[in-house]
């Protein structure tokens, strides 16, 4: 994979992109997964957002070879572009990848990918603090503000840095597995998936009278304990000692999800794994999920992730 770099690149981005990808591993081998090339426009001395530079051995020809391209922010260059302004052999090469294989940006390096005309028509997302900017400059966009990252298929965009993170993970797994990604996460500490969304991290203003309540943590807690039960909101609610009404507000605020939603997700997620790690039947994955039926699991399922829990696990297991 390429990672493409320009004047102004926040280290923290261009590191974890290094960090992540280039410590998924065969856990058969042990050999890495990835090879991770740093490139520019034009190879050489790159300047950061701090006070050190980094050199790029690599040009635009490791862009045209990669598998994977994914475009860190610059915040001094990014927010100045506008429809059209990328063109030449950028655009070209960006152009190419996206077909060839796949192009990814974090925070607002999706600038990139739309000045490029590869998010015309389709879902995007890039830092809270420049999602307003950016669905006026591009309004061939559907902005959503709100989410940690966006798969497009073929092109994927991420929130703020943090939120590459995220990104990445999702396409490790999506490459390798949940087995490998969660290796990969478990290295590096930090979660193997992260609930909720970008909406949890806007700054808002806190009412004087809301000050000092408690939490929906202990709720998600129970119920990452219990999801082949038939949990109720107002089950969830009252772990907390909230009312319904009181509750949904807070959970949204925490999460960005509305607590069905969240607990749907879950038990998604931990469908997949069992689909990676057991040899349970669908209708067995689907009665320790909660969803009561494999016909409920594969609409859940499909939704989700675009597939069928069978095609899932032929991908990841190969049977």
């Amino acid at each position: 994979m390429a990672v493409l770099v320009r004047d102004g690149v926040l280290p923290m981005e261009l590191g974890l992109v290094h960090q992540l990808f280039g410590t998924a591993r065969d856990p058969a081998t042990g050999e890495r997964l990835y090879e991770v090339r740093t490139c520019a426009p034009r190879p050489g001395r790159i300047r950061t957002d701090a006070d050190f530079p980094i050199y790029a051995e690599h040009g635009l020809e490791a862009v045209e070879t990669a598998r994977t391209v994914l475009v860190p922010a610059s915040h001094e260059l990014d927010e100045e572009l506008q429809p059209g302004a990328l063109e030449g052999e950028l655009k070209s090469v960006l152009a190419a990848s996206a077909t060839r294989g796949r192009v990814a940006s974090i925070c607002t390096g999706s600038f990139v990918l739309a000045a490029a005309g590869l998010l015309d028509g389709r879902r995007a997302t890039t830092h809270w603090m420049s999602s307003d900017r950016f669905a006026h400059t591009f309004p061939s966009v559907t902005v959503d503000a709100d989410v940690l990252y966006v798969d497009e298929g073929r092109v994927l965009t991420s929130a703020g840095e943090a939120a590459g993170i995220d990104l990445c993970l999702h396409m490790i797994r999506e490459d390798f597995g949940s087995a490998v990604a969660a290796e990969v996460a478990r290295r590096t500490v930090v979660p193997p998936y992260r609930e909720g969304g970008q909406a949890q991290y806007i700054q808002r203003p806190v009412p004087v009278e809301e000050t000092g309540l408690t939490s929906t943590s202990a709720s998600r807690e129970w119920a990452l304990r219990r999801l082949s039960e038939p949990l109720t909101l107002t089950q969830l609610a009252a772990r907390d000692s909230m009312s319904i009404r009181t509750y949904n507000r807070r959970f949204r605020e925490e999460t960005g999800l509305t607590p069905m939603t969240w607990l749907n997700r879950q038990r998604v997620d931990r469908a997949r794994e069992l689909l990676e790690q057991t040899d349970h039947t669908v209708d067995r994955v689907a009665a320790e999920t909660g969803f009561g039926s494999g016909t409920s699991l594969r609409q859940h399922f499909q939704a989700v992730f675009g597939v069928s829990p069978g095609a899932y696990r032929s991908t990841f297991r190969g049977r």
